[in-house]
């Protein structure tokens, strides 16, 4: 499972999915459940650095691929 969210790291809705997904069906998972959040640093001003920030494809691919056990 991958869960994808433009929010912080911490105390997020992705935070609480992966919790409940992990506590309620550890046993039905075949791997670990991979969050992707934007970094954990303030919004820059560039535009430039808020893309490098927020999640985007390729942190999703590799993600999936991780989870796959398609590295």
């Amino acid at each position: 499972m991958v869960v994808v969210e433009e929010a912080w790291p911490l105390s997020s809705i992705a935070t609480e999915i992966t919790y409940h997904v992990q506590k309620h069906a550890f046993d039905y998972l075949d791997a670990p459940v991979h969050r992707i959040n934007r970094l954990d640093v303030p919004l820059p001003y560039a535009p430039t650095l808020i893309e490098a920030i927020l999640p985007n494809v390729a942190r999703t691919v590799k993600a999936v691929k991780a989870v796959m056990y398609r590295d």
